[in-house]
């Protein structure tokens, strides 16, 4: 029998404050389908593989938005919200600018505001909430998006003056087969992708911002999210998801320039001038229904993935990357790798060459009124052209993926993600130019 360990977990080399991370992961509110960083990054030896220390600062400023090539960071809190009724274009402009200030601060580990959190009119609420305090970066990234609605609302109306400047890729999601979409957790007119190792740095973030837009934008539906399930970065290792495989091997990586450039970001070819360089946001709630995947063979479980539980491989045989061979068989002529296994399906090969880079983390929010977890993927793709690229990967998946009796997706959004922003300026300014 295995010694007891009765170490504090400061001992172990687990922090309090990392405690505090996976529970907030556990309690948040809600699988699918050359680059210059222009960062400051350092190796972790953490087990994770992650490329980013609690010291890595990612620059807010640049010709792309941080928290899309960037490599993954651990911890997610995403929000989305609605902009408030009656509000006008120069407000909102206003507001997306109050935003970009004090996301540079943020990003670069400094409090938010003039005075910070406790140097202010004492008798004034101070410019930062304070939970941050004595905390570095921890490799923040704040990536802000508009969505459809805030081009053209709901009713139809052209709020802001923009909807004539919506570009042609940011359509609205159709209904895909066997959507479960659950309204409190679909769209938005704005969204803040907050990233970060440590997860109390990614909610103070999303909680000031949050503050910083009170009587302008309130927020819509948010998420935690804990243990990325993806790698952008030939640096990290392969992740798992919560059903214990592992997740995003052939994932869009950084260093490979000529992908990102073809897949991930806009042209200024694409459509509006004032994309060019961003990209385009997919986010999809999905859970899992774990206790029956728990109760599946681990022949099933493989063969529904198509690939091994151990090291990740392909069916048809090599290791995690070696490439998978649709043409293998075996036995009686079958293929080695399934016509509805999820490798097959979501591969480039089965859907026109299109790929997706994937940022997407685990997530469990407790659980249901029966007993059962509510565990699952928020899943977040970057891509050039949602038309071209997630529609129909995921419509492929949706008809016909065996994976779809073990998940359902309850949560959706779409975005356009504008390029990075000029220094003094923020995100999407040529937009309002």
């Amino acid at each position: 029998m295995p010694e007891r360990d009765d170490q504090e977990p400061e001992a172990r080399g687990l922090s309090r404050r990392g405690l505090l991370g996976l529970g907030a992961g556990l309690l948040g509110a809600g699988l699918g389908a050359g680059a210059a960083l222009g960062v400051s990054q350092a190796v972790s030896a953490s087990g994770s593989g992650s490329t980013a220390t609690d010291a890595t600062v990612y620059a807010f400023y640049g010709d792309h938005q941080a928290g899309i090539v960037t490599p993954a960071q651990d911890r997610l809190h995403f929000a989305s919200f609605d902009v408030a009724a009656g509000l006008s274009r120069d407000d909102l402009v206003g507001l997306l600018q109050d935003w970009a200030d004090a996301a540079a601060l943020m990003t670069a580990g400094t409090p938010a505001g003039r005075y910070g959190a406790v140097n202010g009119p004492y008798d004034a609420p101070p410019d930062d909430t304070g939970e941050a305090l004595g905390l570095p970066a921890s490799g923040l990234t704040l990536t802000f998006g508009f969505g459809p609605t805030l081009f053209t609302a709901a009713d139809g109306t052209d709020r802001f003056g923009l909807a004539s400047k919506r570009p042609d890729a940011l359509v609205d999601l159709p209904h895909f087969p066997a959507d479960a979409l659950v309204e409190t957790l679909t769209g938005g007119d704005l969204c803040i992708q907050a990233c970060s190792e440590d997860p109390q740095v990614a909610v103070h973030a999303i909680r000031n911002l949050s503050r910083i837009a009170f009587g302008r934008a309130a927020l819509r539906w948010s998420q935690l999210g804990f243990g990325r399930t993806s790698s952008t970065s030939t640096a990290q290792q392969t992740p798992r998801n919560l059903f214990g495989f592992k997740d995003g091997t052939a994932n869009i990586k950084a260093e490979d320039g000529a992908t990102v450039d073809a897949q991930v970001w806009a042209q200024s070819t694409d459509g509006p001038a004032w994309m060019a360089g961003g990209s385009y946001l997919v986010a999809r709630k999905i859970r899992m229904t774990i206790e029956t995947w728990d109760r599946t063979s681990l022949r099933e479980q493989e063969a529904v993935i198509g690939r091994t539980k151990g090291d990740g491989a392909p069916y048809s045989g090599g290791t995690e990357f070696t490439a998978p061979d649709f043409s293998a068989t075996g036995q009686g002529g079958k293929p080695l790798i399934a016509a509805d296994s999820h490798v097959r399906l979501a591969h480039p090969d089965q859907n026109s060459g299109a790929q997706l880079l994937r940022r997407g983390y685990n997530f469990v929010d407790g659980n249901d009124d029966l007993g059962r977890l509510n565990a699952g993927l928020f899943f977040i793709a970057y891509q050039r052209d949602p038309r071209t690229q997630f529609i129909p990967i995921q419509l492929n998946l949706a008809k016909n993926d065996a994976m779809n009796e073990y998940i359902r997706h309850v949560g959706s959004g779409i975005w356009a993600i504008p390029p990075g922003a000029r220094t003094g300026s923020f995100p999407g300014a040529d937009l309002f130019a």
